[in-house]
């Protein structure tokens, strides 16, 4: 077992205490149990309290002690919560009547008077001790926070974080939670005064899987970003474009923290069903048609002694991504793909590859569609496009950001819509070079769009089975619909019909 980590801080007020708390929010998922001591007064509540607010996105909603109910649950936005007070327990035996004998690992456990369940609490654990310092003001309490076991590396990124705030002037900003995505980062918006809001972005090295492609991770083996390097070279790289990504203020590149612009939330989708606003998707087309009149660089400084090569999306990296069918979508589905089926598969996705590959490579942002695009409507042209969540981009054929926001697997995208855009791009790209070829394009981007939408349907699975995320399920019928578009085309005839015969369709 790893050895514990430890720092402490001075809080002057409750507000401090909400900031530390807010602070230690963006590090927690489920599975983690975090305990809170001290004596009556010392600020344990009030902590338990803040966290809770922080994460349900709600600074008024009702968080009453649990000491008589003994324990409270929560469901909040990311994950479920526990919030416990063994002030009454006399028995570590107790515990099971409250639900924390054992701890589910779907639910993070946050539990008050950790003493009184002593040999009983996990090793793996986040302690918070809080005491007064009266000395420093009649609200004014010191936190002791310890990491044990695996939970010492969440104590150390959290000391990492708060000495990155302070560096940076933000340690007394206010904090807001923000919607995470399907990675492990995670964001806050910070408030300083009367100046604009400015985003918080948690992006911790992690590699996507065991090594298990070649000696290589998931993520390693088609080339996700594992660290925050990527982003900040490809943003520069944007801006430089002339491009609306966000100015990066504050860099630690090391532990992955960076201090942004904030674009603001207005969206490319309205209404209930969410549906595309579709001047602003023409918007997005037109600048997916600019970038691609241009030949980008393949090298971008990231610092002035470090660059960062743009890895090559190549068929390796292809076929790695739509095996994701193979591992997950067909064992959900009740399939179990013998060897030659398997190898038929790869053999058919191979071949077929060999086209996107052979052409000229640019700028894949990869992840081009709604979740990730702004609306700006102070700024003109396609400046009016905000881009975020571009650090996994790499270089690849032109069609391939054209197929993610004209097939968003988010939301539904007409088919009428679909078309005339694909149209408005092929015309845009034939104005500004007579020798771009219509028909080659369009079969170019029913191969991306199958390629793309196998790999959803797998990545859904596994986000469901793997990681817990099942809201990612509502989806697959949609990139079902989008898929089987793209498998009529004639170039992909052989592919249709194997999919035919060994790919059911997902549950409704």
């Amino acid at each position: 077992m790893s050895e514990p980590a430890t720092f402490a801080v001075a809080l002057a007020n409750e507000t401090a205490t909400a900031q530390l708390m807010a602070d230690l929010a963006m590090l927690i998922g489920a599975g983690d149990v975090i305990t809170l001591s001290g004596d009556l007064g010392a600020g344990k509540t009030a902590a338990a309290r803040a966290l809770i607010r922080y994460l349900a996105g709600d600074e008024t909603l009702d968080v009453p002690s649990p000491t008589f109910t003994l324990a409270q649950s929560y469901d909040l936005p990311s994950f479920a919560l526990l919030h416990a007070d063994l002030y009454r327990i006399n028995d570590p035996g107790e515990l099971e009547e409250i639900g924390l004998a054992p701890i589910p690992d779907d639910i993070v456990a946050l539990i008050e008077w950790p003493e009184r369940a002593t040999g009983a609490l996990p090793d793996d654990r986040i302690d918070i001790s809080f005491s007064h310092r009266p000395a420093l003001g009649t609200s004014a309490r010191a936190a002791e926070i310890t990491g044990y076991g695996k939970a010492a590396a969440q104590v150390a990124r959290l000391a990492a974080l708060r000495r990155f705030l302070e560096h940076t002037d933000y340690d007394t900003a206010r904090r807001q939670r923000m919607a995470g995505d399907a990675s492990t980062r995670s964001y806050a918006r910070l408030f300083r005064g009367n100046e604009p809001a400015v985003i918080l972005m948690n992006a911790p090295k992690r590699p996507d899987g065991p090594a298990i492609y070649h000696g290589k991770s998931y993520s390693a083996a088609v080339h996700l970003a594992e660290d925050v390097r990527p982003f900040v070279a490809i943003g520069n790289a944007l801006r430089a474009q002339g491009l609306s990504a966000p100015e990066i203020y504050h860099t630690d590149l090391e532990h992955g923290f960076l201090i942004l612009e904030d674009l603001g939330s207005e969206s490319f989708v309205h209404g209930d069903p969410p549906q595309p606003i579709a001047e602003r998707y023409r918007l997005a087309t037109d600048l997916l048609a600019a970038m691609h009149r241009t030949t980008l660089p393949a090298v971008l400084p990231l610092t002035e002694e470090l660059d960062y090569v743009i890895p090559e999306f190549d068929t390796e990296a292809m076929l790695v991504e739509i095996g994701l069918m193979l591992e997950w979508y067909l064992p959900d589905r009740g399939v179990d793909p013998g060897d030659a089926q398997r190898a038929d598969f790869i053999a058919m996705w191979r071949e077929l590859l060999a086209e996107p590959n052979a052409t000229a490579k640019t700028w894949v942002l990869r992840d081009f569609h709604s979740p990730n695009l702004i609306w700006l409507g102070e700024r003109t042209g396609v400046n009016q496009v905000g881009l975020i969540d571009f650090q996994d981009a790499v270089l690849g054929p032109t069609s391939y950001d054209l197929v993610s926001l004209l097939q968003d697997a988010r939301i539904d995208v007409p088919e009428d819509l679909e078309i005339a855009l694909l149209t408005r791009y092929i015309m845009a790209r034939r104005g500004a070079n007579p020798t771009f070829d219509p028909p080659a394009f369009a079969e170019l981007y029913a191969i991306m769009s199958a390629q793309r939408n196998t790999r959803l349907l797998g990545t859904f699975a596994r986000l469901n089975r793997r990681d817990g995320k099942p809201q990612y399920l509502r989806h697959q019928p949609r990139i079902w619909t989008y898929l089987n578009r793209s498998l009529a085309h004639p170039a992909l005839a052989v592919l249709r019909e194997w999919y035919q015969a060994h790919v059911p369709p997902p549950a409704v």
